[in-house]
């Protein structure tokens, strides 16, 4: 299977670091025009060097993918230089925790489960929006929404909110699916399972103790943890023309549970 993106418009979301690294690399070797975004405008210049590296092409934007202006404009600037004239694929990255831990529900404020929700699932909401109508004048384009094993089932973090952001961006997925189907657009979604990608993943591994890491890791078939390019290979897959006849979907990609 020889998967390749020549001339695509390719945005990934939530690029600074973690899944969105590996995301941009992959796709930037493989021939695709990644215009990457993230609200971390720093580490943002290592994944376009990254990029580079690999022999590709990588535009980086600092985006805060809550705003719905800062959003639109990227969308139209990459519109305005992509070979095609439109966004051929849509990697909806952005999210995690915010920094929050678990904690009793009657501790949360309503800004903390805004925060949460925002990134989690309403950027995801206008980031679609905005690729949609390059995407239905061409007839063809790709969606795909990290969002998670909690989004499956009680997360691991403890968060309402994330897990409740996760569920809900699974369901928005099923209904793009739908909407956007009859203009041969898919959408789909990834689960991950646990991935030491970030510093916020890195302290909830950290927070199990030897014990917990070891219980973790057995509850996995293939006994180890992901890795930032497991869930990249991943949404390549369903990025490319193999994927064609595959829309609405949850992808767990989790080493087996």
């Amino acid at each position: 299977m020889h998967i390749t993106f020549d001339g695509q418009t390719v945005i990934v979301t939530g690029a600074a670091h973690g899944f969105g690294r590996a995301i941009s690399i992959n796709f930037a070797a493989r021939g695709a025009h990644v215009w990457a975004c993230d609200v971390l405008g720093d580490e943002l210049v290592g994944t376009q060097r990254m990029c580079q590296e690999a022999g590709g092409i990588c535009h980086v934007r600092t985006v805060d993918v809550t705003d719905e202006h800062a959003v639109n404009a990227l969308i139209a600037e990459a519109v305005a230089h992509a070979p095609t004239a439109q966004i051929d694929v849509l990697v909806n990255n952005a999210g995690g925790v915010r920094g929050q831990v678990g904690r009793p529900l009657e501790h949360i404020s309503l800004a903390d489960w805004h925060a949460i929700m925002d990134v989690n699932l309403t950027a995801a909401f206008l980031c679609s929006r905005a690729v949609v109508p390059t995407m239905k004048a061409a007839r063809r384009g790709r969606i795909i929404n990290i969002s998670s094993g909690a989004g499956l089932g009680p997360s691991l973090t403890g968060i309402q909110a994330y897990a409740s952001a996760k569920a809900g961006q699974i369901n928005f997925t099923r209904q793009l699916c739908h909407e956007l189907g009859p203009y041969n657009i898919t959408a789909n979604n990834i689960a991950p399972g646990f991935v030491l990608s970030n510093p916020n993943t890195q302290r909830q591994w950290e927070s199990y103790g030897e014990a917990g890491q070891q219980a973790l890791v057995a509850n996995i078939a293939l006994q180890r943890l992901g890795t930032p390019d497991d869930i990249a290979h991943a949404v390549l897959f369903l990025a490319s023309a193999y994927a064609g006849w595959i829309s609405g979907q949850v992808l767990a990609v989790d080493g087996g549970k």
